[in-house]
């Protein structure tokens, strides 16, 4: 799903205009955005929650030449699905 279809999808569902339902898109994507930045654990109920993982930093190689480059301590994004949605997406039929 992108994020139109979702916003359309909203906009349907409680009959507000298309640029209420981007506003309010807009408001919860940079709400956890931020959360995440710093450092807090989002958790919606019955879906999943999402955590950022940090990782130190290593040597790596450029694969185009070989060489050894050194790769900057970071920060990345994860998903843990809940069980509910583990169940409904391995439910059969």
């Amino acid at each position: 799903m992108k994020r139109s279809e979702l916003e359309r999808k909203l906009a349907d569902k409680f009959d507000l205009q298309l640029s209420r339902a981007e506003q309010i898109v807009d408001t919860i994507i940079e709400h956890a955005s931020q959360m995440l930045k710093k450092g807090k654990r989002i958790e919606i109920r019955g879906f999943g929650s999402f955590f950022t993982k940090s990782y130190r930093s290593y040597k790596g190689r450029n694969p185009k030449t070989g060489r050894i480059v050194d790769v900057p301590p970071k920060r990345l994004p994860n998903f843990k699905p809940s069980k509910k949605l583990k169940k409904i997406l391995n439910k059969e039929g």
